[in-house]
């Protein structure tokens, strides 16, 4: 999967290039784990949730992916609601590249 699998016609103009910028990261294991995320849980975002969730597009993805799979420690400031939804998103239940 290179790209995302909904439509962005019915989302606003922040959601699109969100939704967007979370399948274009630079780093392909990003892509995966934002963008699914970001496939599936846009549209339903608040507006403090979008804005969690565009604060971590900003940080590196590498420390990002670290936070993510307990490599190192989340700083409290991106340890939030958002940032569980999107860690809980991706479970064991099943691969995530599937």
């Amino acid at each position: 999967m290179t790209e995302s699998t909904i439509s962005s016609a019915g989302l606003d103009e922040r959601r699109r290039r969100t939704l967007f910028r979370s399948w274009h990261r630079g780093m392909r294991e990003m892509d995966i784990l934002y963008g699914k995320f970001a496939d599936s849980q846009i549209a339903k975002l608040s507006d403090a949730e979008l804005d969690q969730f565009e604060t971590l597009m900003d940080l590196p993805d590498r420390d990002v992916l670290m936070f993510l799979t307990g490599e190192a420690d989340t700083p409290a400031e991106f340890n939030t609601g958002l940032f569980h939804k999107l860690k809980d998103f991706h479970t064991h239940d099943g691969p995530i590249f599937g």
